[in-house]
């Protein structure tokens, strides 16, 4: 150990000293992998912490929860659990999604709205059941507030959001008054009364009952949470609540943490792809460190040699470079997590916890830093300097010192019959056919890091058959017949050297289609889904409400504008959440016209089947298949069964759901289902729509029209268009183009660290291409100076040099053209599908990546040239003179 320190003091130290850059860009590459894998990790892993936080907050400690599958549950259903022998506790609580405003801001001309979360709950069952959502009194105020009618409490979130005091109104002052606006015909104020300690997004918790007078759900519940008796079964006790007769079959009981886990479920995959993607800076990373300990072990062979010849074992020398390319790996990752923690501090600022993705949005967690993971990160990061450092540790061990000390470079390469990349390629492919690991594509991952070290691999023996196939060619020419016997003869070196070229423009490839293959995709979806030139929906939609019954447009309104001059066609889109597993996320049924040919509304996967007689038609998205393992041409009990209590006297009861079709949902990850508008309000009765879609005439004024419309909704909603709450509009209009336009900049701009990934790697390449040829220059000094006195001028020598790089490159992009559309296909046909449950057309953007590959082989030829020349600047009759 002592003699293994003294040479990195001294041996490796010098050679730090005279090319600090060199190895200060190799640091940097793995500072660069390491900081923004563990950012991508601390931010998701803070995001996830406060949402389960504020989930335990407003939940509280039940042992059960009772929600209904969609809509309400029936009030007698509390009375019927709070008498159970087996319920210690039966606390009801009413959820509903509100826009806030404060009152006194009204007057400002842009009001600041705030989505609110309003929770009627029993004030006497909280304290045991959930005391976070509490109510505490302000100072001087009733303490009866609690049970006062149009009175909240707000968490610190929704008071600061609000601009209201945190500590109460001042003096004598009045409370605050709030306005909470629950949808396009109901507007009412409530006083502030006091806080909740519950944190997360803005919250107001008042008393149930004053909830459902002043909203007008009498009778109706969201969920039911339950406290059972010590040592009750609760799963036997479920079973025996389902057997009753009567019990509503569309009651779902979950666990607490169900929320939570949801989430987490629901956002892992997003979080393993960004981690993966990340983790590329980091593999490219390797190759740089690779480059530059490979240019270093090649300019210090004379030093290596006479190590040998003072006694230094093969085994030492290997140690030796292992030694510094960990050094550079350990100082990059130190600095890696340092930088990661500054990037995930400053996005949890700026951003909050969401990564783009939407699982965290409104999300203002803190920053949760843990050691273990800053130690796997870190470890990550040496790995990579390791593995990079790994085959110039093999050239300064297996180096042979007199050939070396003499300057006659290394022994020629032997036959490689390619039986190692063969293998590691076969590997890659049956693994790329494995399923998902709980929903994460780990076998995906591993098979494309197959694919890549085994198209490596089988470069030299790949390089040697082509340059077989050449060397008649170059026969009678001899500048390229230098080239060609020289790469021939040294083929390990070339495919060293290209090794870079073809790892960078692999991934850069692989990169490039899927994102081209994945925005080709979501078009078609996009021109399918946004059929009308024009769409209407609740202005409550931009406020965060999206989804919820607060951005829903009254029923009657549709028909309403469809009978407004210049209109020449409407309908209406609904879209609202079914809860069919309390392990599972919501499910999106969207209710929208299909009529006789669901494929002209729909971008359906395969042809529709026919439907049965008696059965009523459904279409899923691809996440439905994954996620509830239900298919084409089987029926859906679960469906039906979460419709049976929402059909209201007069109207029929709920029918048997037939799966007709599969269809691409880009939008929803969780899953949806389509349901013919008709069919829809033949089972529930319900009217109301999300968004309406309009054909206006030919020839209509479009201004006029939505002006014409925003006085319908006036209307509608009992006021003067203009005249309420400073004249903020009730809808909001947007054409399909802008909704197209403004979806793809958001798809761009999510995959813009993509195209920055590319420039990066191949950036990294071509620095592996120089460092490549200046230490193959500096080996050849007096192969070069023999040429010289063989009558080659010094140009006629880097002719030669770039006539090799520009070979070299040449095969490295056609190679990492090919590797690249290999692992391309299992981006989109296996990881994209077992990640996200949607699937898209694979689409190689030709002209794009002819023209990559064209700049990576004119760079890599300049690159080599320039190379050649700042390392043969030496007299060539010296360099020949040593053997004198």
């Amino acid at each position: 150990m002592q003699p293994m320190l003294a040479l990195l003091r001294t041996f490796s130290w010098q050679d730090l000293r005279h090319h600090p850059w060199r190895s200060a860009a190799a640091v940097a590459a793995v500072m660069l992998g390491v900081a923004l894998a563990f950012a991508v990790h601390v931010i998701n892993a803070s995001a996830l912490d406060e949402f389960s936080q504020a989930v335990r907050a407003v939940n509280g400690q039940p042992d059960l929860e009772l929600r209904a599958m969609q809509g309400p549950l029936p009030e007698a259903l509390y009375e019927r659990l709070a008498t159970d022998p087996q319920v210690a506790r039966a606390s009801p609580l009413l959820e509903l999604s509100a826009v806030a405003q404060a009152v006194d801001a009204a007057a400002t001309p842009n009001p600041t709205r705030t989505p609110l979360r309003v929770l009627g709950a029993d004030a006497l069952l909280l304290p045991p059941m959930a005391p976070a959502l509490m109510p505490r009194p302000w100072g001087g105020t009733d303490r009866f507030a609690l049970f006062a009618p149009a009175t909240v409490f707000l968490n610190t979130a929704a008071l600061q959001a609000l601009g209201l005091p945190t500590s109460g109104p001042q003096g004598d002052g009045p409370p605050p008054t709030v306005l909470l606006i629950t949808g396009l015909q109901q507007r009412v104020q409530v006083q502030v009364a006091g806080t909740v300690a519950a944190g997360g997004a803005p919250l107001a918790v008042m008393d149930i009952g004053a909830a459902q007078d002043l909203f007008g759900r009498q009778g109706a519940l969201t969920r039911i949470d339950l406290q059972l008796q010590p040592g009750t079964d609760a799963t036997a006790w479920q079973r025996t609540l389902r057997a009753e007769p009567g019990w509503p079959a569309n009651a779902v009981f979950a666990q607490p943490g169900d929320a939570a886990q949801r989430i987490s479920n629901l956002s892992r995959a997003y979080r393993v792809n960004l981690t993966v993607l990340a983790l590329v800076a980091l593999f490219t990373g390797a190759f740089l460190v690779f480059s530059v300990l490979a240019l270093s072990v090649a300019q210090r062979g004379p030093q290596f040699a006479l190590l040998a010849v003072l006694g230094a074992t093969p085994r030492q020398r290997l140690l030796l470079v292992l030694a510094e390319s960990a050094a550079l790996g350990l100082l990059g990752s130190v600095l890696g997590i340092a930088l990661g923690t500054a990037l995930a501090a400053t996005a949890l600022q700026l951003l909050g916890g969401d990564l783009g993705g939407g699982y965290f949005a409104g999300v203002q967690p803190a920053l949760q830093w843990s050691a273990p993971a800053a130690l796997v990160y870190g470890a990550l990061g040496v790995a990579a300097a390791l593995a990079g450092g790994w085959w110039p540790a093999r050239a300064a061990q297996q180096l042979p010192p007199a050939q070396t000390l003499k300057g006659l470079g290394t022994a020629a390469s032997q036959a490689d019959r390619g039986t190692l990349g063969l293998v590691l390629l076969a590997g890659g492919g049956l693994l790329a056919l494995a399923p998902p690991v709980g929903g994460v594509p780990l076998a995906a991952y591993v098979a494309i890091g197959l694919l890549l070290v085994g198209g490596i691999a089988l470069l030299p023996w790949g390089m040697a058959q082509l340059l077989a196939a050449l060397q008649p060619l170059a026969a009678r020419h001899t500048l390229p017949l230098l080239a060609l016997e020289r790469a021939r003869r040294m083929r390990g070196s070339a495919a060293i050297a290209v090794g870079g070229v073809v790892a960078s423009l692999s991934l850069a490839v692989a990169l490039t289609v899927m994102v081209a293959s994945f925005r080709g995709s979501v078009t078609q979806w996009l021109d399918a889904v946004l059929p009308s030139p024009l769409y209407v929906r609740s202005a409550l939609s931009t406020s965060g409400t999206t989804g919820t019954e607060a951005a829903l447009l009254p029923a009657g309104f549709a028909e309403a504008v469809a009978q407004l001059p210049g209109v020449e066609r409407v309908q209406a889109l609904r879209a609202s959440p079914v809860q069919l597993s309390p392990t599972l996320p919501p499910l999106a049924m969207l209710s929208r016209p299909l009529g006789d040919n669901p494929a002209q509304s729909l971008p359906l996967v395969g042809e529709p089947l026919s439907v049965p007689a008696g059965r009523v038609a459904v279409y899923i998205s691809e996440a439905v298949v994954d996620l509830y393992g239900v298919r084409p041409g089987m029926e859906w009990p679960a469906l039906s069964e979460s419709f049976r209590p929402l059909a209201p006297d007069g109207y029929a009861q709920a029918a048997i759901f037939y799966i007709a079709g599969v269809w691409r949902d880009y939008a929803r990850q969780s899953g949806a289902v389509a349901l013919d508008r008709a069919a829809w309000l033949h089972l529930t009765g319900d009217a109301r729509a999300s968004d309406l879609a309009l054909w206006p005439r030919e020839g209509t004024d479009t201004a006029a029209l939505q002006a014409a419309i925003r006085t319908l909704a006036a209307t509608h909603a009992g006021r003067t268009a203009g005249a309420g709450d400073n004249g903020d509009a009730l809808v909001e209009f947007a054409s399909s183009g802008a909704i197209r336009d403004r979806s793809l900049r958001i798809f761009d701009r999510s995959f813009a660290v993509t195209y920055w990934l590319q420039a990066v790697a191949i950036a990294i390449g071509l620095f592996g291409v120089a460092a490549s040829f200046s230490a193959q220059v500096l080996a050849r000094r007096k192969e070069f100076g023999l040429l010289a006195h063989l009558g080659l001028t010094r140009r006629q020598i880097l002719t030669v040099v770039a006539g090799e790089g520009a070979a070299w490159t040449a095969v490295g992009a056609a190679a990492g053209v090919l590797l690249g559309l290999a692992v391309s296909v299992v981006l989109v046909h296996v990881v994209n599908p077992q990640s996200f449950h949607w699937t898209m057309d694979l689409a190689v953007p030709g002209w794009r990546l002819l023209t990559l590959c064209a700049a990576v082989v004119v760079s890599g030829t300049v690159t080599a040239w320039l190379a050649g020349r700042a390392a043969a600047v030496r007299d060539a009759v010296m360099a020949v003179k040593e053997d004198w």
